[in-house]
């Protein structure tokens, strides 16, 4: 038996369940005391042939898989991986590059050298400005706000990485009321304290209110960041970047968009007038396995001031053998150092897509959110939002009357059991609704059909 018949049989289970993924109940089945029973026992004293440890790991992890490669999973804006990314995956696990320098990959740092380029031209964005592959939003979000707190203070004559934080000039930063959670994670992360910002009101889709923006630029006078949205967590709003970028330039601020999800639209013809004004922002974070569909682990952050975010990140030692010429060391632009290739799978979904097929993968999720708004509204559901992306917010009416918070958390809960789809509850300016978020390059009409419903099933029973 060879060392890597192991392959074969990974890729065996693989099959198998990328086969059954549309027709399996959208949820997990076993209960946490079968996964236990199933998975764990004492840690073996010699060593089991590979092969059995992966093919009985399928088995035992198999009732505790979440189908969200599926058609049908519509939670936490989550997508499966396409085809080519997966692929592309499998190939980075085989070849274990460290992506930290060119010198230990060579093409792992031209790989995401030239995505990085396809990238910027797709979402239309400076070709000038650098790109880093971190592990998800929330690490692209704060290395976008490590190289904005770099270039603030450096406009005010402080260097942040040698001099630290303290005694420095206190920076303001201004987010929205519906900011991200990320956002507050990533000011903990940098010494900007969650507490510590200015929030500004939102209108009724969670939009950042321009004149709060500027009301609040005009009563500071030091360094400043604002923080905005390209697609509300729960209603896909995008903040009006034109005006929030007229409002800072004057105090010099820098402006960071969170655009997790929402930053994609800009691929599509028909949706990327949403991101008016966007190009003239200051950095950008996404996550390519959101709406481009690629394995975990692949979040993305662009900075237009390239020299504030490798100043923010680079590292230098004897022993690195840092390239000195046009070279690009993937570590200059992540808070990490040795790492996964994160750029392969990324290049994969681009090239295997083209331009009109990333347009054609948000436009499709836009078309089918929208047509899953339409079958709710039309069957009586209050539709809490403006399907303006992805995200559709649904609310229920007890047929009696009565808490209709209760009863749309019930029918939530009664959706995932039944298994036909899996979509999350959220709580939206006070009311408790059901969010449904389409992400996936594999869903259809008739996934939408049948998710409809069943949302409406569980909202009869």
């Amino acid at each position: 038996m060879s060392d890597y018949d192991v392959l074969d049989a990974a890729a065996h289970a693989a099959r198998a369940y990328l086969s059954s993924v549309a027709a399996r109940p959208v949820r997990a089945r076993a209960t946490i005391e079968e996964l236990r029973a199933g998975l764990g026992g004492p840690l073996p004293e010699r060593g089991q042939d590979a092969t059995q440890v992966v093919t009985e790991l399928a088995r035992a992890a198999d009732g505790g898989i979440v189908a969200s490669a599926g058609p049908r999973y519509f939670g936490f804006v989550i997508g499966g991986s396409l085809p080519a990314a997966l692929g592309a995956e499998w190939l980075t696990a085989a070849w274990d590059q460290n992506a930290g320098i060119y010198a230990t990959s060579p093409a792992a740092a031209i790989v995401e050298e030239i995505a990085a380029r396809w990238l910027l031209e797709l979402l239309g964005l400076p070709g000038a400005a650098s790109v880093g592959f971190v592990t998800g939003g929330q690490m692209a979000n704060t290395t976008c706000l490590g190289a904005a707190r770099h270039g603030v203070l450096r406009r005010a004559g402080w260097d942040v990485e040698q001099r630290g934080l303290y005694g420095a000039p206190e920076i303001e930063v201004i987010v929205g009321e519906e900011a991200h959670v990320t956002i507050y994670c990533a000011l903990r992360h940098l010494g900007l304290g969650a507490a510590r910002v200015r929030t500004v009101a939102v209108d009724r889709q969670g939009r950042i209110r321009p004149d709060g923006v500027r009301e609040a630029l005009e009563r500071g006078t030091g360094p400043a960041i604002v923080c905005v949205q390209a697609g509300n967590v729960n209603t896909g709003a995008c903040d009006p970047l034109e005006e929030i970028v007229a409002a800072a330039r004057p105090r010099a601020a820098w402006v960071h968009v969170d655009g997790a999800f929402g930053l994609w639209a800009a691929a599509s013809p028909a949706h990327r007038a949403l991101l008016a004004g966007a190009p003239a922002c200051d950095s950008w974070a996404t996550d390519a396995h959101k709406w481009l569909n690629v394995p975990y682990d692949s979040g993305i952050a662009i900075v237009a001031d390239s020299a504030a975010h490798r100043a923010a990140f680079t590292a230098t030692a004897a022993y690195l053998e840092k390239a000195q010429d046009e070279r690009r060391d993937p570590e200059d632009w992540t808070p990490e150092f040795s790492r996964r290739a994160r750029g392969f799978a990324v290049y994969a979904a681009l090239r295997s897509l083209g331009r009109e097929g990333v347009a054609g993968l948000v436009d499709r999720c836009c078309d089918h959110a929208r047509s899953m708004a339409e079958r709710l509204r039309d069957a009586g559901t209050e539709i809490l939002n403006d399907v303006v992306l992805n995200q559709v917010l649904a609310r229920f009416t007890p047929p009696g009357g009565g808490d209709a918070d209760a009863f749309t958390r019930g029918v939530v809960e009664r959706v995932q059991r039944d298994g036909t789809c899996w979509l999350s509850g959220t709580t939206w300016q006070g009311k408790a609704a059901m969010r449904v978020s389409v992400s996936g390059w594999n869903t259809s009409p008739d996934d939408i059909a049948r998710s409809a419903e069943a949302i409406l099933r569980a909202a009869r029973g």
